[in-house]
């Protein structure tokens, strides 16, 4: 036989004697009732149970006993499992331990019949957070100790009282962990901090006061009106204008004072009546802060005496748009150029707008006018003070060149909030200071024609006051708003008229 012969027959021989070999026995051909017969199932499977394990054992194998066996692993194993019996039924015990004492400020422990040492139990996070919740939390620092009710510790030299510099210094330390939130107190962990007495409360005044003042920037915020911008409140009133149609859009911030913020804005439509295409939306602050003696304008006028509430700064600001509604409407019905109302909703004044293309009408202030331009300007002035004092029974109290437009060849008066009637006990004092203000700008500029303040006084409000120097002509002023009666008596009667020719050829035109 060859070689190759006897390699094939030694590779069979070694198939047949592994187990796991596959036999390379040629399966013959079979009827259905053989395989259906018990003796063919019988034989099959004695032939395996032969082929299995017949060929496979060997005698000259040595037998496995204990003594040939290493089990030095054993006690290791061992305390293994009983280290995760342990675990098992001290997370029993911590799950009775928390159902019993639920959320009582006193708790029951059951630490004593734990059976593995928390240090021991290293490998579950679980276990170390639950021992941290029942036992000393080592990153906490300690809370000072407290004295008896008897008021100190110790015996002879060692005596402390609760007033002891180093006791008192930790506690206002502890204290420190209840300040707000925003406050930075720092980490003080594994230091004795102490802290005297007077550091802790400047400390603790300071964080009142921070606190306080937070407190009320927010609200200031929240509820007030700034320079450019407005409170929500306010914004929504806006919104609702745009909304109902009265404004088709609203432009930016084009003036800010004392008392309002005024923005451009483009007309719209009032029940199917046009509103002029260029607005000014006149803001009224809603705070005090810019003008707090807004209220002596408003107080002594019978018009709003009765509703005036020093304790309500809104409603105040409302009376304060109210009342340049009316004082416009008055000086829109005299013929005086002024803005024109379109609607007034709370604090929000509607007017036409003084200008042209989103430009408003310059100051007389800021305007440079020819010689000739600015007569003719005094005289406009004069005519409308005359007007407004007679005609409307009204002063205009802040009546300036920064209250007063150049627009289209002619003067327009605005700002008239604070204006007053003649009776209110300021209003003739009012009226001598607008006279004053005036009469200053005119002869500035270089008008020959401006009279002094005295002589402007009396041709405006009808009165002949002569005094000789300006004390006096302010006594007298004064005496005579004392004399309420017959100041009610004089308001009455109209000023002696100027005729056109008294003040040259352009007052035809001032209408």
């Amino acid at each position: 036989m060859d070689q190759v012969g006897i390699a094939a027959k030694e590779k069979t021989d070694c198939a047949w004697k592994s187990p796991w070999g596959a036999p390379n026995k040629v399966m013959s051909p079979c009827s259905l009732a053989d395989v259906m017969s018990e003796q063919l199932a019988k034989q099959l499977q004695l032939d395996e149970e032969n082929l299995g394990f017949s060929s496979n054992v060997d005698v000259n194998e040595p037998l496995i006993t204990g003594d040939n066996i290493d089990t030095a692993s054993d006690l290791m194993l061992a305390k293994m499992m009983q280290m995760e019996f342990d675990r098992e039924f001290d997370t029993q015990l911590r799950r009775e331990e928390k159902k019993l004492n639920g959320e009582s400020k006193v708790s029951v422990s059951f630490e004593n019949y734990r059976m593995v040492h928390p240090y021991d139990d290293s490998d579950s996070s679980e276990d170390e957070v639950d021992w941290q919740d029942t036992c000393h939390d080592p990153y906490r620092p300690d809370k000072p100790t407290t004295t008896p009710k008897k008021g100190f510790v110790g015996k002879g030299k060692n005596i402390t009282t609760k007033h002891d510099e180093v006791v008192c210094g930790r506690k206002n330390t502890a204290r420190m962990e209840n300040f707000a939130p925003e406050v930075q107190v720092g980490d003080g962990v594994g230091m004795d901090l102490q802290l005297s007495n007077q550091v802790f409360n400047a400390l603790k005044q300071h964080c009142y006061s921070e606190q306080r003042r937070s407190a009320r920037l927010h609200e200031k915020k929240e509820h007030s009106t700034a320079e450019h911008a407005v409170d929500p409140k306010t914004r929504l009133l806006m919104y609702k204008m745009v909304n109902a149609g009265t404004l088709e859009a609203i432009n930016g911030c084009f003036s800010t004072g004392k008392e309002s913020v005024v923005f451009h804005a483009k007309g719209g439509s009032i029940d199917d009546q046009a509103v002029p295409e260029e607005c000014a939306i006149k803001v009224f602050k809603t705070t005090l802060n810019e003008f707090k003696n807004r209220d002596k304008y408003i107080k002594d006028d019978y018009r709003f005496k009765d509703r005036f509430s020093k304790l309500n700064p809104r409603k105040i600001i409302r009376m304060w748009a109210e009342k340049e509604m009316h004082n416009l409407a008055r000086m829109q019905k005299a013929g005086i150029p002024c803005p024109e109302v379109v609607i007034l909703k709370k604090h929000i004044l509607v007017m036409s707008f003084i200008g042209e293309k989103q430009v408003p009408a310059p100051k007389l202030k800021e305007i440079k006018l020819s010689s000739e331009d600015m007569k003719q300007a005094y005289y406009q002035v004069l005519h409308m003070m005359q007007q407004l004092y007679q005609e409307c029974n009204l002063v205009h109290a802040d009546l300036s060149e920064y209250n007063m437009l150049w627009h289209n060849g002619k003067v327009w008066l605005i700002d008239v909030s604070q204006s007053v009637e003649p009776t209110h006990p300021h209003g003739l004092e009012f009226l001598f200071r607008d006279c004053r203000n005036v009469s200053l700008f005119f002869q500035k500029v270089g008008v020959s024609e401006a009279m002094n303040e005295h002589e402007l006084f009396n041709a405006v409000s009808g009165l002949n006051i002569t005094a000789d120097n300006e004390g006096e002509f302010i006594a007298q002023i004064e005496g005579l708003e004392k004399m309420n009666e017959d100041h009610v008596q004089k308001r009455g009667k109209k000023a002696p008229s100027y005729h056109s020719d008294d003040w040259g050829p352009l007052m035809k035109n001032s209408g």
